[in-house]
């Protein structure tokens, strides 16, 4: 009981920072949930609705490697209140809108490209202040919860969505959203003290980014590590892209189908944040990091491809995601030990620029091939019993071509990024 104690005490702050920013973000998650439904049933178009996320990527992607910069610089309590105050507005924004009845498409890319540049500041902030607030002992178990959060609200996040749109419609989603917000907000405000690395306020942003540039640079474990992940988000997010395409027009499928399916990706990170968060420290992290991307994405793409029942559907997804949050618990170890604190922000941030400009180009490409490659393919050929026995007819069916297409992207890339990755050692610190 009293290393409980001690435990609880030496979190106080990191449990409040994430018990309650996870709640904000599964507020964040429903209403961007329930604006893709939204927009689906307006436009019927998968590269429309991928285009909804790429624009809130496209900004993160853009200016991330400055960021950073900005990040080493400034207070990370005020930067993170006020990333949050903006991306509040936006929100309101969309309900005045909706409710006035002139929300349109256009609305939501522009305010969506609002709330991911203000998601460029916050992001490195956030991670600088959870290592400034754990303490070292902590880092794969508090990396494991962190986990753990993200998952339920994969799990919450479309089951919410969609009965409160479906009975509150969006203007119910949104003022849960405002909640949400308004509950982390406070506790940041009131309840958490963030200490502040040393910061020299003297630097210029470009020098300081070319710091972390030049730390990525001289250390090719971090790099290689980074690009293998640019690989894995390019993958997953044409998946994401093609999953609506896929499920909704599919008659055993539709939007409600599309939320258990979505869940399920949560069910399977519970249990994976739990398996992270209680196993001992590996021999090899790096190698664990590889091999778990290779079973993820060569097992789920090509499940979905091949079914056409909603049950092996939701299995595709556990298999596809159960061993996701040990794959990020040990790559977040490899990070916090290998970085220095007063660097991290920079780095960081050059890290989301490298590592996460690929998840724009995947949504759009994901939603490109189904609607204007895959679909007209399987119209036309579609009929040939080899492309009908994998794949299915209809609307859907180029969908699901699109995924096996992923799964062979996602295996080849992860087996080349393994041949790689064997010739760096990392030792733990």
């Amino acid at each position: 009981m009293k290393n409980i104690n001690k435990e609880l005490f030496e979190l106080r702050d990191f449990l409040i920072l994430w018990s309650t920013q996870s709640v904000s973000q599964l507020g964040s998650s429903i209403t961007t949930f329930a604006l893709a439904l939204w927009l689906y049933e307006k436009t019927g178009s998968s590269l429309s609705t991928a285009a909804l996320t790429l624009c809130s990527y496209a900004p993160y992607v853009l200016m991330s490697i400055f960021a950073g910069a900005l990040t080493d610089r400034f207070n990370k309590k005020k930067t993170m209140l006020g990333c949050d105050v903006f991306a509040a507005i936006c929100t309101i924004i969309v309900f005045v809108l909706f409710s006035t009845n002139r929300l349109m498409v256009w609305h939501l890319y522009v305010l969506n490209a609002i709330s991911g540049l203000m998601n460029t500041v916050q992001q490195p902030a956030f991670e600088v202040a959870m290592t400034l607030i754990i303490p070292h002992k902590y880092y794969q178990k508090t990396s494991g919860l962190r986990s753990l959060s993200g998952s339920l609200i994969s799990i919450l996040n479309p089951l919410i969505a969609t009965s409160l749109y479906s009975f509150a419609g969006l203007n119910g989603v949104i003022a849960v959203d405002i909640g949400s917000f308004i509950a982390a907000f406070s506790a940041l405000l009131f309840f958490i003290k963030i200490p502040e690395n040393k910061r020299d306020k003297r630097e210029g942003v470009l020098n300081l980014t070319k710091e972390g540039l030049v730390f990525l640079k001289e250390n090719p474990l971090i790099m290689t590590l980074i690009l293998f992940m640019a690989g894995v988000n390019l993958v997953a997010s044409a998946f994401d892209a093609v999953l609506p395409g896929y499920v909704i027009p599919n008659p055993k499928g539709g939007t409600t189908v599309l939320g258990i399916v979505t869940s399920c990706s949560g069910v399977a990170m519970i249990i994976g944040s739990l398996t992270a968060s209680a196993l001992p420290k590996p021999r090899d992290r790096v190698k664990i990091i590889y091999l778990t991307m290779l079973f993820s994405l060569g097992t789920e793409n090509f499940l979905l491809a091949f079914s056409r029942e909603p049950v092996l559907w939701c299995i595709g997804q556990i298999i596809g995601w159960v061993l996701v949050p040990v794959m990020n618990t040990n790559l977040d170890v490899i990070f916090r030990t290998s970085i220095p604190v007063e660097l991290q922000g920079r780095v960081y941030a050059c890290r989301n620029t490298l590592q996460f400009f690929t998840i724009p180009i995947g949504l759009f490409l994901g939603g490109f091939m189904v609607d204007n490659v895959c679909e007209p393919f399987m119209s036309v050929y579609g009929g040939l019993s080899i492309l009908k026995t994998l794949f299915g007819t209809g609307k859907g069916s180029g969908a699901a071509l699109m995924m096996f297409v992923l799964g062979v992207s996602g295996s080849f890339i992860c087996i080349i990024s393994g041949k790689k990755l064997k010739k760096y050692q990392y030792n733990e610190k």
